[in-house]
């Protein structure tokens, strides 16, 4: 048995930069961090004592598929088949948080899935090499739009400033600040589910059509990054600057599709404002998901009360990035499956004989 655990993570500033119509003509930037709400993929290959069926698959339904091909999950199913994983296999997955929710859900569950099937086969992959290949998953094989930072964040973990070149490769740079500092931003943050779910590839096929009529407002995100930075890792900056920025690149990121908010999405914001935030926006593509706020300590309790037809989810950051966190192999020798094959055809025989003689 292979246990993966992927953070989900929260895009700060610099979305929009990471989008191959972007990044490739001005290079991308972005700051995220990863929180302890994670998604887990467990996977084995299947012991040698279920004849009716070959494969098992649970995710929000439970498949038996005989064949690879006929997996209805699209992420396993192309995964599987890009591994030329042709045994016999078990995959579960189970998640924190709901998915198609601004958090990066999906690039978490492919990072751990991609890890655990290097660890069943008994091979490592390196951080990089995992962030890269999950991009290829998304982006490429099942030819989903969107940019590449959520995948980079969940396999690396932390708070980083991400920087993304003109040809796709990237850097991952930690932002050094204290603990103390770093639990202030904590403590400063308020997260609710906005209790709708979303394509975040739909959402995001408007916004790459969109990049070059956006182009002033992705730069202004883009810069951004950096500003905030600085904030963070000086030590006698005003930690509330970082809200009132989360304030700014949400105005400038609804305004680069009319999909990424909506009047309903609109109305909680501005809830939030009025209770006390100093800023906050949509994580993720935007549609819906999961909201973001900034607010101080003696704000909070107003916001949650004003809030409180939403599920609050309270989180700590996560330093960990994706990772195996239990590694127990066991291989079944094909053999096994031919003379299990063999008894299962001779009780048939044995059973279909004794009806007849009936």
């Amino acid at each position: 048995m292979i246990i993966t655990r992927t953070p989900y993570r929260i895009s700060f500033f610099g979305g929009g930069s990471d989008y191959h119509t972007w990044y490739e003509q001005h290079g991308g930037d972005i700051l995220s961090i990863t929180i302890n709400h994670y998604n887990y993929i467990s996977c084995r290959y299947l012991p040698p004592f279920h004849a009716e069926y070959h494969n098992r698959i649970a995710w929000k339904i439970l498949e038996y598929p005989k064949t690879v091909d006929d997996i209805q999950h699209n992420a396993i199913r192309a995964a599987l088949k890009y591994y030329n994983v042709t045994r016999g296999i078990e995959i579960s997955n189970q998640c924190d948080l709901p998915a198609r929710s601004g958090l990066g859900s999906s690039s978490s569950f492919c990072a751990g899935l991609i890890e655990s099937i290097y660890a069943l086969k008994g091979e490592m992959i390196t951080k990089y090499g995992l962030a890269k290949e999950t991009i290829k998953l998304e982006r490429e094989i099942l030819q989903e739009n969107g940019g590449i930072q959520d995948q980079i964040a969940a396999v690396y973990g932390g708070l980083n400033h991400i920087h993304i070149n003109n040809n796709g490769s990237f850097s991952v740079n930690p932002v050094l600040i204290s603990e103390k500092r770093k639990s202030e931003l904590n403590d400063n943050l308020l997260l609710f589910f906005t209790g709708v779910a979303r394509t975040s590839s739909e959402i995001a096929e408007k916004q790459v059509k969109s990049t070059k009529s956006n182009t002033e407002q992705i730069t202004r995100m883009q810069q951004m990054v950096g500003e905030a930075e600085k904030i963070l890792t000086s030590p006698t900056s005003d930690m509330n600057d970082f809200g009132r920025m989360l304030h700014e690149t949400w105005m400038l990121k609804r305004s680069l599709t009319d999909k990424i908010s909506t009047s309903f999405i609109d109305e909680i914001y501005q809830t939030g404002l009025n209770n006390g935030a100093l800023g906050g926006k949509i994580l993720g593509a935007g549609g819906g998901g999961f909201i973001l706020f900034y607010a101080t300590p003696d704000k909070q309790r107003a916001i949650k009360k004003s809030l409180r037809n939403l599920i609050h989810v309270p989180f700590k950051f996560d330093d960990q990035g994706s990772q195996i966190i239990y590694y127990a192999p066991k291989e079944y020798h094909p053999s096994a499956y031919e003379k299990l094959d063999f008894i299962h055809l001779q009780q048939n025989k044995l059973n279909q004989n004794q009806g007849e003689s009936r």
